[in-house]
């Protein structure tokens, strides 16, 4: 029986050829609006480049559109946020806030309230370390987002996890870091109040 030569291993595709999503071209498409209201492109070209970056299939053919451009600051890259309950109490949120990559939050005597709701997220992940220490630390997430808690030490006062698995697409997953302390650490979606509230200002940063 004659052996069979090995079949050729595929060929890698060129991180340029791979196919761009929905949300990579609405990433340019808020990038090219962004030059254009700071003048550095002006309408024309902003019309036509909007075209392009919508017909664009490719990350190369995407990258052409913003190469002559200053790139975005990523919040990935920027420092952490660091919250401590201390005395008083420490919270981010309801309001309108952007999101880093990794946030940190002690809750101290007082605790911390960390409210995404109407938080801008651009990224697809953040890290959250949470410490409940004396009086705990409270996660707020919109519905949608979704939880990873299984690299939290629950401490004495445990994790209290009322989210649902139930990810949009688009949305981020907050992993989630840190031990309960004494207090311990919830993370769960708006209560009934809160709701109320969202729903009565829609807008409001």
């Amino acid at each position: 029986m004659t052996a069979q030569p090995p079949e050729p291993s595929p060929r890698p595709v060129p991180s340029g050829e791979l196919r761009a999503s929905h949300d990579d071209r609405e990433a340019v498409v808020e990038q090219l609006r962004d030059a254009a209201a700071e003048g550095r492109i002006d309408l024309d070209e902003l019309d036509s480049r909007l075209e392009q970056a919508l017909k664009s299939k490719t990350y190369a053919e995407l990258a052409v559109l913003t190469a002559d451009l200053p790139r975005l600051d990523s919040s990935e890259s920027r420092p952490p946020l660091v919250l401590k309950g201390g005395m008083y109490g420490a919270s981010r949120g309801p309001g309108r806030w952007e999101v880093p990559g990794y946030v940190i939050a002690h809750g101290g005597l007082g605790g911390v309230k960390l409210d995404f709701t109407r938080a801008e997220c651009r990224l697809t992940e953040v890290a959250v370390e949470a410490y409940g220490e004396t009086s705990g630390v409270t996660i707020v997430i919109p519905d949608g987002w979704a939880a990873d808690t299984s690299g939290m030490d629950p401490g004495i006062g445990g994790l209290r996890d009322k989210t649902t698995p139930d990810r949009l697409p688009g949305t981020p997953l907050i992993r989630l870091t840190g031990s309960g302390g004494m207090a311990g650490v919830a993370i769960r979606h708006p209560n009934r109040w809160e709701r109320r509230k969202l729903d009565g200002n829609p807008t409001r940063g």
